[in-house]
Formats: structure tokens, C-alpha cells, sequence
């Protein structure tokens, strides 16, 4: 690794071989370490770490964290808070000091806890291949290793290190699996840990082979049209085993309850589930797949001195002496008929207007349905109005109280910039 990296360092054995490793190699890295206020000896765990810099002379970075109230307030377990705080932290050191990776000491042993604690808790796939060796910005390079082996080279290079207390209380579980389950397992098959190793890459294998047939299903069944994917619900229903497969497609999009998904196959069209990044909308025999954006505002002005608008749609507004070009992306009013300043604004319930060419009024929701609308379609809207009525249905129909007549003496136009 030539670039600098930041190596977290708890002071125990694995990431204090690591440290070791690396100054070894003369490798470009600084020290991080969290004081989680968790234990009498915390502190002096940081003077440790903060020792161990000196001594490699390089930069080293601690903090202090109040675990307990993290925990109280975002209601999460000890193991939760810690890794949550640490590495919100460690990002925004890579951050601040243009650094590219954070290094961790996981080692074999940890990935088997964490599968065996995945195993209990019930994981697909995923939870199955456990700690993965790298991410975008985290490194892990003590995964291939056991406990055992990073043991030996400690002792063998007369390293100290930390010893934290809380590492053999059974109270928590990864503590009861590791000293109670996994020397068992050790002792009924000597190579347990390294067959282990090898179902791993086996299991990451297996991984990479779903997301690959998984994309080539996603391509084929979510058409994207603009911004929003369009998922016929009659070919989802065609997928066995049905219940893995929109668990798969659909997991990237933050849903991740598949049973919840197919119920919505014969709902009402409508009806929707939402995740944190994303909305899915049942439409008649479609699935609408739409990213959650920031909401825009309700309304926008067009004053009688703009030539044009660029939100929430880019409008042209002009005075022209006749009619030029006719198409969906031009309206042309008599000036006489509007009064300013003009409203670009979303669909309300009991809008209607008088559509151009046509006797008596409608209401836009008809309108809808009857140009076969989807849900987001109508959400996307935008009508020009003057004062409380419609002017234009932008880009679909005129209101014909706006119309040009041959008592019209100025005439505006409003075109659709498509950029």
C-alpha cells in the first residue's frame, strides 16, 4: 500500500501486530483510536496508543466518546453505538486529511464469530460471507489470519499490548461464542477454521455469480422511463423461486421485506410501500420505482416583466404577432385574459378546467384517468394557472377560456425549453 492510510488501534494484540507490521514494511500510516469511556482502563488504552505513535514517530488521532448516552438516545446495543460512533469518526478523519483508507485488524477468527452470530440471528447470503476483506474505504489485511497466528508473531517479536477485561465476559454474545463455541468446533475438527475459510470463498463465489444473474434479470424487467422504473407485475410473478428473486431485485432499492412486496402484486392501484431512498407504486399491472427526492415547493411566480422561468419547468414566456410553430411544448393566450403574476403549481383536489376545443368543463382528475395517468404522473404535473384557473395543463391541453380569437390584439407564447 503506498498511499497513507489511518490503522484504527484499539491497543489489543490484532491491531497492535498490525501497527507493528506496517511500521516493519515503513508503510505511510497514522494511528486512530476511540476511547469509548466504557471501562476503568480506557484511558489508559489511549496513553498506550498515544505512546506507540511516539515511539514509530507518526501522527496519531483519539477521541472520546459518551457511548452510554449514544446508546440511550439511538437506542442501540454497546456493540452498535461503538462501531457507529467509530467509524463516522474514522470517515471524517479520511476526510478532513485527504486520506483514502481506513485499516482494521479483523482477522479469521473475528469472520467466524460474526458468521456464526449471523448464523443465530437468521441471514441470507450476505450475512453469510460475513466481514468482507475490502471495501470503498476500509482495508482489512488480518482477515486471512487466525488468532493463533497473530498470537505467535506477537510473542515472537516481543510485543505488548492491551488487554481490554470486558473480553471475557459470556454476557455478550460474540464473547459466549468465542470462548465457549468455537473452541468446541475447533476440537471436534482440527482444520475447522480454515475449512471455513474455504466455505467462505465458496459462499463469496456463490455471491457474486446471484448478483451477476441478478442484474441480468434487472435488466430486463425494470424499464426506466425518465426517472422511474417501470416493473411489470405479471413477469415478476413468471420468477422461481419468487420470494428470492424480488428479494434480490428489489434489496438495492432499500426493501428489503419481500413478503411485503408481493402482497402489493393485487392491491389497489395506488397503494405503495417506501423505503428511505425509494417509493414503489402499484399502477394497474405495473410497479413504478421512483427515487425519493427533496420536496420541492408548491408553487412557483411568473411575473408580467419575466421572460422566463427555470423551475420547477423551464418556461419561455414571449410576445409574439402571430402563431408560429403549434405543438404540445407551445401554449398561446390572449394577454387580455390573463392576470398576473401567473402560478405554476401542482394539482389540487376538485381542480378543473374548460379543455380547448370543447364545450363545458372537466375535471382534471377525469382528465387523468381519462389519458390513462399513472400515480407519479400525476404528482408530476405542473399547471400554469391565472389567479385560480387552469390556463394549461403544461405540455398535455389548453384551457379554452385563453384561446386566441380574432378580437385578440396581444398575443403570448410559452414554450417548453427541453435542455
Amino acid at each position: 500500500m503506498d498511499d497513507p492510510f489511518l490503522l484504527a488501534c484499539s491497543g489489543g494484540i490484532d491491531s497492535i501486530v498490525l501497527a507493528h507490521l506496517c511500521y516493519s514494511l515503513k508503510l505511510d500510516f497514522s494511528l486512530a483510536h476511540c476511547n469509548f469511556k466504557l471501562r476503568e482502563t480506557s484511558d489508559l488504552d489511549e496513553e498506550f496508543v498515544k505512546e506507540l505513535a511516539i515511539l514509530f514517530k507518526i501522527d496519531h488521532f483519539t477521541t472520546t466518546f459518551d457511548t452510554v448516552a449514544y446508546m440511550n438516545k439511538h437506542k442501540v446495543s454497546v456493540q452498535v453505538a461503538a462501531r457507529e460512533l467509530r467509524y463516522a469518526w474514522f470517515f471524517e478523519i479520511l476526510k478532513e486529511n485527504n486520506i483514502q483508507t481506513v485499516v482494521t485488524a479483523h482477522q479469521a477468527d473475528d469472520n467466524l464469530e460474526t458468521f456464526l452470530i449471523n448464523l443465530c440471528r437468521g441471514t441470507g447470503i450476505d450475512g453469510l460471507t460475513s466481514i468482507p476483506e475490502k471495501t470503498a474505504n476500509i482495508s482489512r489485511p488480518l482477515l486471512p489470519f487466525s488468532r493463533d497466528e497473530i498470537l505467535k508473531y506477537a510473542r515472537e517479536n516481543d510485543l505488548t499490548w492491551r488487554e481490554d477485561e470486558t473480553n471475557k465476559e459470556t454476557k455478550y454474545l460474540r464473547n459466549k461464542i468465542r470462548l465457549d463455541i468455537v473452541p468446541k468446533l475447533k476440537e471436534l475438527h482440527p482444520t475447522f477454521l480454515n475449512n471455513f475459510l474455504k466455505t467462505q470463498e465458496h459462499l463469496r463465489e456463490t455471491a457474486i455469480l446471484l448478483e451477476n444473474h441478478t442484474k441480468e434479470i434487472h435488466g430486463l424487467l425494470f424499464k426506466k422511463i425518465d426517472a422511474i422504473f417501470r416493473i411489470n407485475i405479471n413477469d415478476l410473478k413468471e420468477l422461481k423461486p419468487l420470494t428470492a428473486y424480488v428479494y434480490h431485485l428489489f434489496k438495492p432499492y432499500g426493501f428489503k421485506d419481500a413478503e411485503a412486496i408481493i402482497a402489493l402484486f393485487d392491491s389497489l392501484s395506488g397503494k405503495e410501500l417506501v423505503s428511505n431512498t425509494h417509493r414503489l407504486l402499484k399502477d394497474r399491472g405495473c410497479f413504478l420505482l421512483q427515487e425519493i427526492t427533496v420536496t420541492e415547493p408548491n408553487f412557483y411566480e411568473i411575473k408580467e416583466i419575466d421572460s422566463s422561468i427555470l423551475y420547477p419547468i423551464h418556461l419561455k414566456k414571449e410576445v409574439v404577432s402571430n402563431l408560429e410553430e403549434k405543438s404540445a411544448n407551445c401554449l398561446y393566450i390572449d394577454a387580455k385574459t390573463l392576470k398576473f403574476p401567473l402560478v405554476v403549481r401542482k394539482v389540487k383536489t376538485g381542480d378543473y378546467f374548460y379543455p380547448f376545443g370543447m364545450k363545458g368543463v372537466k375535471k382534471v382528475s377525469k382528465f387523468f384517468k381519462d389519458e390513462k395517468y399513472s400515480q407519479i404522473a400525476k404528482e408530476n404535473q405542473w399547471l400554469l394557472c391565472s389567479e385560480n384557473n387552469i390556463v394549461w395543463i403544461i405540455g398535455k391541453r389548453a384551457d379554452d377560456r385563453f384561446k386566441i380569437t380574432n378580437k385578440t390584439t396581444k398575443i403570448i407564447k410559452f414554450t417548453i425549453q427541453n435542455e
